[in-house]
């Protein structure tokens, strides 16, 4: 229960600074002039909505299963993942959009460097430090939504930190088409990883296999146990932060159903030791034939 809490406080966290930081980076872009700071703001709204679906999802994948749920919520976090990857990947065509505008209408280029400057060295520091905290929840509890937020936040602040670089050659050298220059820049980052968590939260929803490397220690958690003599198939899948497991195992057939149930309880216990948040399922069938299990 201790980790569903520090969870749901994380998630809004996150969306308290990101709705800070969209005022802020709004009232600056508008008053300089700056396309490259109102492409910031744009990328900080899509992580501002991408926060309330978060902390949405935390709270509903919380909830223990039911009738209707019987694996679980976990499938609400994989949704509020992909449509975070969509919101990011729609923000970046956006960005592109007026970025080239700009670049067409040249009287627009120029504006005030100073504000920006400023406004953007602020955001990027408390991006920082809110995107450390959420992505140690996120790992500390396996919460894919708070994950996927703190990449949100990570995009943020190099693309914040570029931004704030830009200004201050602005300032320096007086080339204000680095203006629209840095959007779009800004906009291939953030593209890049809507793509990405699109994949991985899309890969959860069709029910995609866990990564090979979480297979890996099933399989060495079956090689370490003498008993058994192979397996047919190991199934698996990941929901939200829960992970399902079905694994069919080949046993000698003259042991008791005591000992076999002392087997699967022993795998299962060396299983959720590396990998917490399973259900695993086993299914013990008489050996016959050696069959590999490397």
């Amino acid at each position: 229960m201790k980790l569903e809490v520090e969870k749901k406080f994380a998630a809004g966290l996150s969306v308290l600074s990101n709705s800070l930081v969209i005022i802020i980076k709004l009232i600056a872009g508008f008053l300089s002039g700056s396309i490259s700071i109102i492409s910031e703001a744009i990328h900080s709204m899509s992580d501002f909505l991408a926060s309330i679906l978060s902390f949405f999802a935390v709270s509903k994948s919380a909830e223990p299963a039911d009738d209707e749920h019987q694996f679980g919520h976990g499938r609400y976090e994989d949704l509020a993942g992909f449509i975070e990857g969509i919101l990011i990947i729609l923000a970046s065509f956006y960005i592109v959009n007026e970025a080239c505008k700009r670049i067409i209408n040249e009287s627009s280029l120029e504006f005030d460097t100073t504000l920006g400057i400023i406004v953007m060295f602020v955001t990027v520091v408390a991006n920082y430090l809110v995107s450390r905290y959420l992505y140690h929840v996120g790992k500390k509890t396996d919460s894919v939504a708070l994950k996927a937020d703190a990449e949100h936040l990570s995009t943020d602040i190099y693309s914040s930190l570029g931004v704030l670089i830009g200004l201050v050659l602005i300032k320096v050298t007086g080339i204000t088409l680095l203006d629209p220059l840095i959007a779009i820049l800004v906009a291939l980052i953030i593209l890049k990883t809507g793509v990405k968590i699109t994949k991985e939260t899309l890969n959860n929803l069709v029910d995609g296999t866990i990564p090979i490397e979480d297979i890996q220690i099933i399989k060495d958690a079956v090689n370490e146990c003498s008993e058994i003599k192979g397996y047919k198939n190991i199934k698996t899948r990941k929901s939200g932060s829960n992970r399902d497991i079905d694994i069919t195992l080949l046993c000698d057939g003259n042991i008791t159903l005591k000992q076999c149930h002392n087997i699967c309880d022993s795998i299962e216990d060396k299983i959720k030791i590396k990998l917490p948040n399973t259900l695993i399922t086993i299914h013990c069938e008489p050996f016959e034939k050696q069959i590999s299990i490397s």
